[in-house]
């Protein structure tokens, strides 16, 4: 029997709405294509429902956090929202919470297709220091098919202050990150599939099987530093991109 988006999308759209984002019905029966197209077209209905979609992330693309799940390529998904550095989250608001540290870059031209580095580069109008917010809604690890329907593990970014791009090596960028004030993982742009500008060369190239592409105003989460952190209630977070700047987050007791 073939595969039938529109069914697909209505049922993981009826399944969310109950609080369930990994439908047990739907388990070791997708293709990564297939959870893809689930992906996009939960998105459009989210969108059509009200939010808005404002960019991508590419995930699992150092090598620590590709260890960390198994799986040894990039994903991707979508953006939603953003929130400001310093935000505090309820201790109740979150399901399963993690953070990876990023760069996030906002584009200022469209992109598609078989695309080069020095063409992403230009592209790039700013960097963002930022910490992506993750939700573990069910067995990522055991069902990443299902976790790529279910966007990614993506829940919100929180954005430092932007800087322009310049003569930046974001492959050179470091980090530290801090939990509680004290250091916890320090990382390189370069664990980022070699540099973070081939996060948004492999986007492009991946968005085109789908027919899609990165638009002009897009942010694009390039992936994590370092692997990923959980988020317990108290926590304060902290990651400092030399050369770039500083965000924070938290959560409350």
């Amino acid at each position: 029997m073939g595969f039938d988006e529109a069914a697909a999308i209505e049922s993981f759209w009826q399944a969310r709405q109950r609080g369930e984002f990994f439908p047990a019905g739907w388990f070791d029966r997708l293709t990564a294509e297939q959870a893809y197209r689930i992906q996009l077209g939960l998105i459009a209905r989210r969108c059509a429902a009200g939010e808005r979609h404002i960019g991508w992330k590419v995930g699992l693309t150092a090598k620590p956090i590709q260890e960390q799940f198994g799986f040894d390529e990039p994903v991707f998904g979508c953006l939603l929202e953003t929130r400001p550095s310093g935000h505090v989250f309820r201790r109740d608001e979150l399901i399963g919470p993690g953070f990876e540290n990023e760069l996030c870059l906002r584009v200022n031209r469209p992109l598609a297709g078989a695309i080069n580095m020095a063409e992403a580069r230009a592209a790039v109008e700013r960097v963002h220091p930022a910490l992506e917010i993750i939700e573990t809604r069910g067995d990522f690890r055991g069902q990443l098919p299902l976790a790529l329907a279910d966007n990614a593990q993506q829940k919100t970014v929180i954005l430092g202050d932007p800087v322009p791009p310049g003569d930046l090596a974001l492959d050179e960028v470091t980090v530290s990150v801090a939990i509680n004030g004290e250091t916890v993982a320090t990382g390189q742009g370069a664990s980022v599939l070699g540099n973070p500008l081939a996060s948004v060369v492999w986007l492009a190239r991946k968005l085109s099987a789908f027919g899609r592409g990165i638009r002009s105003g897009d942010l694009i989460m390039t992936g994590s530093f370092t692997r990923q952190f959980p988020i317990t209630p108290g926590d304060r977070i902290r990651a400092e991109f030399a050369g770039i700047g500083t965000v924070e987050s938290g959560m409350a007791l």
